[in-house]
Parts: C-alpha cells; sequence; structure tokens
C-alpha cells in the first residue's frame, strides 16, 4: 500500500522545570492516499502535539526523535527551508479555534489567498482561486463574503473559511485539530461531510485529532488511541471500536454519551487522565484499569500486533478481544 506519511518512533521532548518532559512518546502510524487516521485520546494525551510536530509547529525548546517520512523524505532531517516550503502546500492544518487561528484585522478572502501571494501568483489569479475556495468550501456569496472579517462570520462559516485557507496550496495532506468541536451538532454533520467531500474528490490523506470518538467513526478509516503521549492502541475503526484491545480504549467506547437512553453517560471513565509529567511506572492506565495486575505496574507494554493490522499495548489484550 503507498503511504503518504509514515511515523515512526516520533518522540517530543519539552523543556521542564525539572528537565525535559517527553510529552510524545515512541509513537508510530501510517497514513495513506485518501484515507483518514483518527488521533483520539482524552486531553493531555499528546494527539495535538504529534499532529504539530508534523507540520513543524512545535513550541521553542523542543526536541525531536524518531523520524516523520513525508513520501518518503524524513521532515526531521530536512532543512528549516524544506520544513516551511513543506508547510502549506504539501501538508495543511485546520485549526480548533478558527477565531484565534485567523488575523482579525484582515479580511477573510485576503487570509485565504495569502499562500498563493507569497508564491507568487498574479493577483486576479489568486481573486478568482479564493472565490473558487469560498464556493467550493459553501460559503454563499464568496465575492461579497470575501471582503467580511473573521467577526462578521459564524462559528460554521469560520470553520469553513479555515478549511478554504488550508486547501489554498493544494496540500495532499490535511491535519484537522479538532475542526468541529466548537460547533453545533448539525453545523459539524456538515462541515464532516465537507471534509470527506472534498478528501474523495481530491485524494487527500487526512489525520483527524478528535477527542469525540463518535465523529472518529463516521469519518476515519484508521484509528490511533493515545494515552499520556503513548500510543495504546492502533488498527481499522471499526473492528477496533467495536472490539478493543485495550482497556482505554474499551474505557473510552463505554463513555460515550448514550443518546437513546435516559443517562447522560453510559459508563463514565473514573480516575484522573494520566500526564507526561505524571507518568505512573509500568502501564501509564494502570491506575484506571479494571483489569491491572502487578506485571501492568512494574513493567511497559510494547506496542505488539495482535490481530491483521490490530496494534495493542497491553498486556492482557487477547482476555480482551477474546
Amino acid at each position: 500500500m503507498t503511504v503518504s506519511l509514515e511515523v515512526a518512533g516520533l518522540v517530543v521532548d519539552l523543556p521542564g522545570r525539572d528537565g525535559p518532559v517527553r510529552v510524545v512518546d515512541e509513537v508510530s502510524f501510517d497514513i495513506a492516499p485518501a484515507t483518514t487516521v483518527g488521533l483520539i485520546g482524552e486531553s493531555g494525551s499528546g494527539k495535538t502535539m504529534t499532529a504539530n510536530a508534523v507540520i513543524d509547529l512545535l513550541p521553542d525548546g523542543a526536541r525531536t526523535g524518531g523520524a516523520l517520512r513525508w513520501q518518503g523524505e524524513d521532515l526531521l532531517q530536512v532543512s528549516a527551508s524544506r520544513r516551511r516550503r513543506v508547510r502549506g502546500h504539501e501538508i495543511a492544518m485546520i485549526f480548533q479555534d478558527p477565531l484565534a487561528a485567523l488575523n482579525p484585522t484582515q479580511t477573510v478572502g485576503r487570509q485565504v489567498g495569502e499562500i498563493l501571494r507569497r508564491a507568487g501568483r498574479p493577483s486576479d489569479e489568486v481573486r478568482r482561486r479564493v472565490l473558487e475556495l469560498l464556493d467550493r468550501t459553501g460559503i454563499p456569496e464568496p465575492a461579497t463574503r470575501s471582503r467580511n472579517y473573521p467577526h462578521e462570520f459564524s462559528g460554521g462559516m469560520r470553520q469553513r473559511a479555515m478549511i478554504a485557507l488550508a486547501l489554498a496550496g493544494s496540500p495532499a495532506l490535511l491535519l484537522a485539530d479538532e475542526p468541529t468541536t466548537a460547533l453545533d451538532v448539525t453545523v459539524q454533520a456538515r462541515i464532516l461531510r465537507l471534509l470527506r467531500d472534498i478528501q474523495e474528490d481530491e485524494g487527500l490523506a487526512m489525520l483527524l485529532v478528535s477527542h469525540d470518538l463518535r465523529v472518529v467513526n463516521h469519518v476515519a478509516h484508521q484509528v490511533v488511541v493515545m494515552y499520556a503521549g503513548r500510543v495504546a492502541e492502533r488498527g481499522p475503526t471499526a473492528a477496533l471500536l467495536s472490539k478493543p484491545a485495550h482497556p482505554y480504549t474499551r474505557a473510552l467506547v463505554d463513555s460515550v454519551p448514550a443518546v437513546r437512553t435516559r443517562t447522560a453517560l453510559a459508563h463514565p471513565l473514573p480516575g484522573t487522565p494520566a500526564t507526561p509529567a505524571n507518568r505512573p511506572s509500568g502501564c501509564a492506565f494502570h491506575p484506571r484499569c479494571p483489569i491491572a495486575r502487578e506485571l501492568c505496574r512494574t513493567e511497559q507494554p510494547a506496542v505488539r500486533e495482535v490481530g491483521a493490522g490490530r496494534w495493542t499495548a497491553c498486556h492482557f489484550a487477547e482476555e480482551l478481544v477474546g
């Protein structure tokens, strides 16, 4: 299978008060063209930091290791100028909060066209492309709306403008960081449908960062579950969510709001999430795990294959799937 992006043993260290903190620890997965990989987990699990590492948007002082092979080229080994050329043109990001990501002092049309102007495109070509992108992403009256400022758009319209901006450089990979979190469910469904249609039309690969399993189940072909900066489990979406091979994945599935019953949550996930800064010894999930044993407290489980395309970091995965 052709692979657009191969994340292999990625590590990210951030400076901390008592020394470096490993916020992403040996994370590995692949994304193929025209497919979506969902990256899920609770807040602080390392999802956004992993996506930011791909596009080289890490905080000052961050150190990386492993490999980020983009169409065969390791982005961790190339020059800073090459990484800048990749960002926006080959790999683009849709940020979680478009109101914060968009410049409030510039019109939407000017921001969408910025990457084209930087590439030296003629002004009439830039305008045609901007209007085409705004229309493609479902913004009505694009000629008029292109002259509006971000605060004049609704939340759903701002997210559509952010998608148009991401598409302006004709990327082959989209990184979507919680693209529907702040939207109501009807707008959320429209944005997800739009992303799916664009992906099908243009053959884009996509990394979808989310904490919402229902969103991921709707659009992702593969799922990577992260906990405390590490991969807990990864595999095909349907198989992974229907029969988890890690207790953390099972707990996430069981905690999805039960819409058709009177209960707000089916089975809330107990305890406080571990973070890379306070990661327990052994399996990081063991303080919250219902099947934890002494081995889990002392030995960190390696990510291992437990079925066709199924990988998990649990000592007792066979008991869960069996």
